[in-house]
């Protein structure tokens, strides 16, 4: 047993014969303080006085004899132990390479069957399951490592054929460093994926927004009054500004493009998409610029109408009292108008005279024309005004272009009949103070 060449073909083997080898070296054990027992006895013999059974130097060498086969005998065994441990590391070794080259081919199916995604969620997905794997990677770097040291302390003690260890170190070596350029090749891919994948969602994203902007932008709603169209250009400019904000993101569609891997940034549908963005924005951004100016026309319409309601307001408070307003006929009611007027209050902020009466003279309703001249001056500045915001609007093409001109005219109608009304009766008013004044000196 001590002496077999048998040191076993495989871990489970050589696990075997050193379990036997152990109850072996047991029994010795246990035959060993036999034997010294006996030697003991023995030697006791040859120490007699007297009368001896047997010569001294026999027993001696017979105790001497055992003493040496025992010695041998522990020897063989403890060189038997360190041949079974010795084949125990060899076995061990190959079992640790057989279970990296298995861990290497299992490795090398799932990055060969593995796709890089359809959408940013899968590929998310597999990017959080290839960090599992650089994990495992690296751990497993460190066990075949430390397998790799232990061949080469076999190699080192050249207790076995170095072909076949050698053969097996370089195998596997070539393949870890075959599978670490697959998994690095596999997460370029997965990055590039990843990143095309990011930049379409963004794209997406952006056209969603625009999309929006667009509907906004591209609204029929400009008010229906001064203070209606006035909150909707206060919003329509904070809708401006938002779009040119994101006037940076879209220029920068062709740079982010050009940092994707070539089978992602050449493709037509990728090119296409970044063409369809810039043109949108570039319609989000006209419509808004043209939506300002119907908004600003809007707002002007509004303003215009509102003072011409006020014009017209005046116009009609002038024209009553005018129409109402007799002239005096005597030159003492004449002189009376001239001299004792009390202001009488217009919704148009018109300034008419009330004639109180004096002693027995009639009361008499007449214009202040001094006071009158002022108002109508300044009316007539903002007939003038209403005038070239019309010419304007018109000018520019408003839709609203007729009806803003059919207002237009109904003022200045209604203007030139009170100038004409005023003008009348300062006409008969001169006339009676002429007269007046004729008869006088007559």
């Amino acid at each position: 047993l001590l002496v077999s060449k048998d040191l076993g073909k495989h871990l489970l083997e050589v696990e075997d014969l050193l379990q036997k080898h152990g109850l072996l070296e047991a029994d010795i054990s246990a035959q060993t303080e036999r034997v010294q027992a006996l030697n003991a006895a023995a030697l006791k013999f040859s120490e007699l006085e007297g009368y001896q059974p047997c010569d001294p130097q026999i027993i001696c060498n017979r105790v001497s004899h055992v003493q040496t086969c025992l010695e041998e005998l522990e020897e063989l065994a403890g060189k038997r132990r360190k041949e079974l441990e010795d084949s125990r590391q060899l076995w061990t070794f190959f079992q640790e390479m057989e279970e990296a080259e298995a861990w290497i081919r299992e490795k090398e199916k799932i990055l060969a069957a593995k796709s890089c995604g359809r959408d940013l969620s899968s590929v998310l997905t597999l990017t959080n399951k290839h960090k599992t794997m650089l994990g495992e990677l690296g751990n497993r770097r460190a066990l075949l490592h430390q397998t790799m040291k232990k061949g080469e302390k076999i190699l080192a003690k050249k207790s076995f054929s170095s072909v076949g260890i050698q053969e097996k170190m370089r195998e596997v070596c070539l393949r870890w460093k075959k599978l670490e350029e697959v998994t690095g090749l596999h997460q370029q891919r997965l990055e590039d994926a990843l990143n095309f994948f990011q930049f379409s969602a963004e794209t997406d994203d952006l056209v969603a927004w625009l999309q929006d902007m667009y509907r906004i932008v591209s609204s029929d709603d400009f008010g229906h009054d001064d203070y209606s169209s006035q909150a909707l250009l206060r919003k329509h400019r904070a809708v401006v500004e938002e779009v040119e904000k994101h006037r940076a993101a879209v220029l920068s569609l062709r740079k982010q493009l050009a940092l994707l891997a070539p089978d992602h940034r050449q493709g037509v549908d990728v090119q296409i998409r970044v063409v369809e963005v810039e043109q949108l924005y570039g319609e989000v951004a006209e419509v808004a610029v043209l939506r300002t100016q119907w908004l600003q026309d809007a707002l002007a319409v509004y303003r215009m109408f509102s003072e011409v309601h006020a014009c017209e307001v005046w116009v009609d408070e002038k024209e009553q009292w005018l129409e109402r307003m007799e002239v005096p006929e005597e030159l003492d009611e004449v002189e009376v108008v001239q001299h004792r007027w009390v202001g009488v209050g217009g919704g148009g902020g018109g300034a008419s005279g009330v004639l109180e009466p004096v002693g027995d003279l009639p009361r008499v309703h007449l214009v202040r024309f001094e006071s009158l001249d002022q108002e109508m001056n300044s009316v007539m500045g903002r007939i003038l005004d209403v005038n070239q915001v019309v010419q304007q609007l018109v000018d520019g093409g408003h839709p609203s272009s007729e009806e803003v001109r059919a207002c237009q005219d109904h003022l200045n109608s209604r203007w030139n009949r009170v100038v004409e009304l005023v003008e009348n009766k300062k006409g008969q008013l001169s006339s009676v103070l002429k007269i007046q004044n004729f008869l006088l000196e007559c």
